[in-house]
């Protein structure tokens, strides 16, 4: 047996015992996009590689122990609360439909529970501060359905708070975004800085009384991406707690394929479409623009090399892993779908990262994580009741 083989088998054998917590999957997106949630038409009981990164099988395979589903919608829909139901609808349907592989998790201890029974904990995080519309009591009403992160803005700036990829407004967070992180930590409900400003990461910070995650996000030294975190920002994990989740997305991880996702981005906007599409017309500009313009290809060891430089520099108890898995039209080789998590803890191996340290990257860190923002909403709870405060009232 060749050495590779040996560590894949290592790998997969350690994942038995501690499987991945993914921060971060689209799949209920995919679905909305591809078959309007038609679970019969994609059922991830069935080998769906051909249209999906994820289905039952392959989880699996992958050594996936819980699953943060996205309840994402784009920043652009006239009705993105109703959309945030919808998907959040969707989640508890695909639970239902599969309760032999899938458990609803809402918190550590659920993990845990899945864990001991084999099947794969489903918690859910909503992705951008639009999903809740200005309004604390629908983020509360989120919370009542499940949701247990909010990342607090998506690709673009909302009303309280500056997105990585936009203009600046509002220079971080506003007095009405540093309420919606206070009425967060009395929840429960864990502040994701995936897609934030680096200004509105400090602020955050600054704020979070419960630890922070970044549910798929990595280096911006090692790939200066303003998706990714900067070091100053790993730098605070430690104090604060909070674990920062790598993502695979190509265009985040090598240098060369942001340069060059620019350029597709570019030519998806000249025909018509919105960057982010991958309808299956929209996913035909994309191949056609690759077949001229070769997309550079990440790889696994670039992800690990971004996993090497966030433990130097914020510690192995402040990692996990993020995929972004049916969100992204492209993933690294090796990293191709939902299975492919051993290849990176092989990766890993053979890199000297000892088991203890890759038990808390995969599982330990994310659980953890949960347990203390439900221990901070405790002693929260204790103290003050929930906050009616509006953006008007608070920003004028």
């Amino acid at each position: 047996m060749t050495s590779l083989g040996t560590s894949l088998d290592e790998a997969r054998t350690f994942l038995a015992d501690f499987p991945v917590v993914d921060g971060h999957n689209d799949l209920p997106w995919a679905l909305r996009e591809q078959v309007r949630y038609d679970l019969g038409a994609r059922d991830i009981a069935t080998d769906q590689s051909a249209h999906l990164h994820t289905d039952l099988a392959r989880l699996r395979a992958g050594g996936v122990g819980a699953q943060y589903w996205s309840v994402y919608v784009r920043s652009d829909l006239p009705d993105a609360v109703t959309a945030t139901l919808e998907q959040i609808d969707c989640v508890r349907q695909l639970i239902a439909r599969y309760p032999a592989d899938l458990r609803s998790a809402l918190t550590a201890a659920d993990m845990e529970a899945a864990r001991a029974e084999g099947r794969i904990a489903s918690l859910m995080g909503a992705e951008g501060g639009h999903s809740i519309d200005n309004s604390l009591a629908t983020l509360r009403g989120l919370y009542e359905l499940g949701v247990r992160y909010m990342t607090l803005t998506h690709n673009d700036n909302i009303a309280w708070a500056d997105s990585a990829t936009d203009e600046p407004v509002a220079g971080g967070l506003t007095p009405f975004g540093h309420e919606v992180v206070r009425e967060m930590n009395r929840l429960g409900m864990l502040v994701d800085l995936s897609h934030v400003a680096a200004t509105t990461m400090r602020d955050a910070l600054d704020t979070s009384t419960a630890p922070v995650i970044f549910s798929h996000s990595s280096s911006r030294a090692v790939c200066d991406h303003p998706r990714n975190i900067p070091d100053d920002v790993l730098e605070r994990l430690p104090a604060n707690g909070g674990v920062a989740m790598v993502t695979f997305v190509p265009k985040f991880v090598l240098q060369a394929a942001v340069d060059w996702t620019v350029a597709a981005d570019e030519n998806m906007r000249a025909h018509g479409f919105h960057h982010l599409d991958t309808t299956a017309d929209g996913m035909k500009v994309h191949h056609a623009f690759e077949e001229s313009h070769p997309r550079p290809v990440a790889t696994v060891s670039t992800v690990a090399d971004h996993l090497d430089h966030m433990r130097e520099v914020a510690g192995v108890d402040h990692l996990g892993i993020g995929g972004d898995y049916d969100g992204t039209p492209f993933t690294p080789d090796g990293l191709g779908d939902v299975s492919g998590y051993p290849n990176l803890i092989a990766e890993l191996l053979g890199r000297g990262w000892s088991k203890p340290d890759l038990a808390k990257l995969t599982w330990q860190n994310s659980v953890r994580v949960l347990a203390a923002a439900e221990d901070v909403a405790r002693d929260e709870q204790s103290r003050r009741g929930p906050s009616n405060a509006t953006l008007e009232q608070l920003d004028g």
